[in-house]
């Protein structure tokens, strides 16, 4: 069933639990990503980023996901990944995304506030979820996120605090050390930071960068008020891995080729699951 993002990650905020929101941008992702949320009996995110338009419109999107995860007995909530663009935005909600996030990081703090209450209010008068960003992510391996030339900010509470009660945003995504794509070294997570913008938010937080993230770093960022984490580039690398195993064996039929990379996607799907519904007492 396709459903709005609050609901589901409120309730995994408040059982220490988190969300997964999975990039999608073809057929073979989010079958994948649905048919690994209905076989968990899990909610999933299909997180359809604005780099991806080139693969496919905001309405095909949509259909895919009315199509595959209407049908899904679990919740399954498309959103607007990483947006800067609010006319593309305001095409979202149109198209029946459950949610959207304008990611206005890259703009001074006044400007950034601006644009994410006006979302905000346009969202949420068509019962869409909105979250926005502070802090900014720097570029790990294999990146198909940000720049190279990102420059890590970490996120700062009291301006967190100002944004959120300002804006009225439904989740932060907020920098506390990890990396769009695979980290090159082990991460310096900014713990201390991320319990400050917890105490002074009754609001869930979310995680980009969750490729590669040991385990118990992912439960740390639970017990601190995370409530939905990205996952991207880890799928695609273990997708493309298999398929040039498969295409070195064989050449299978085109079709065959892509129940592989479906259930490629759904192997890692499932396995970021598991750690993400682990309940912890915060």
């Amino acid at each position: 069933m396709l459903v709005n993002f609050r609901s589901i990650l409120n309730k995994a905020y408040h059982n220490n639990n988190a969300v997964g929101s999975f990039n999608v941008y073809n057929y073979e992702t989010f079958k994948g990503v649905v048919e690994a949320g209905t076989e968990t009996d899990v909610p999933v995110i299909l997180a359809f980023g604005e780099k991806y338009l080139q693969n496919m419109t905001l309405e095909t999107a949509y259909a895919l996901a009315r199509s595959l995860g209407g049908e899904s007995p679990a919740p399954v909530c498309l959103h607007l990944d990483h947006c800067s663009d609010l006319n593309t935005v305001f095409r979202a909600i149109r198209a029946g995304f459950g949610s959207v996030m304008y990611d206005g990081s890259a703009l001074p703090f006044e400007e950034n506030l601006k644009n994410t209450k006006l979302v905000c209010q346009i969202a949420h008068a068509c019962g869409v979820s909105v979250e926005a960003e502070l802090g900014c992510l720097a570029a790990g391996e294999h990146s198909h996120e940000g720049l190279v030339s990102d420059v890590e900010a970490y996120t700062e509470p009291d301006l967190a605090q100002r944004f959120v009660e300002a804006t009225q945003v439904d989740a932060l995504a907020v920098s506390i050390g990890t990396v769009h794509g695979m980290y090159k070294a082990k991460p310096c997570l900014r713990l201390d930071i991320l319990e400050s913008i917890k105490e002074l938010l009754p609001i869930p937080l979310v995680l980009h960068g969750g490729s590669g993230l040991a385990g118990q770093d992912i439960l740390s960022c639970m017990e601190r008020g995370i409530a939905k984490i990205n996952v991207n580039t880890e799928i695609s690398l273990y997708a493309v891995e298999q398929t040039a195993s498969l295409l070195a064996g064989k050449k299978p039929h085109f079709s065959e080729l892509s129940l592989s990379q479906i259930d490629a996607v759904k192997d890692i799907v499932k396995q970021y699951i598991a750690f993400f519904s682990k309940q912890k007492s915060g």
